[in-house]
């Protein structure tokens, strides 16, 4: 595996979401301080508003994530999963390069997360 390559990857990405989330958290802020002119585009501003802060918080949870990957990249475990240690399939370290979990873990993850159906 070529860490390198991911390690480049993964700066790359980091800077540019730090950026938007900047630029996110802003546009929310000037939706709040540009007062609407009557109801409905009070109505439209908020909206905005919460789309831009909803990203911006977006961005925050995936920016942390490949942060978090950075760091495995220098303590030498970046491609493991860190439930049981065994290795991430390549094919998903190139499609989410900050993945810290194997297929088989984050299915159970993610299945363990939903909410279950009651009666």
């Amino acid at each position: 595996m070529d860490v390198n390559s991911y390690k480049q990857r993964l700066v790359e990405l980091e800077a540019t979401l730090s950026k938007r989330a900047g630029r996110e958290v802003m546009a929310g802020r000037e939706q709040v301080i540009d007062t609407a002119a009557d109801s409905a585009d009070l109505s439209v501003a908020d909206e905005s508003e919460s789309e831009d802060f909803s990203a911006a918080e977006l961005d925050a949870a995936i920016l942390q994530q490949v942060q978090d990957a950075l760091r495995r990249i220098e303590d030498g475990t970046y491609g493991q999963c860190l439930v049981d240690g065994g290795p991430i399939e390549p094919k998903r370290l190139e499609a989410v390069p900050w993945a810290p979990y194997c297929i088989r873990h984050q299915k159970l993850l993610e299945a363990a997360a939903r909410p279950k159906p009651t009666l």
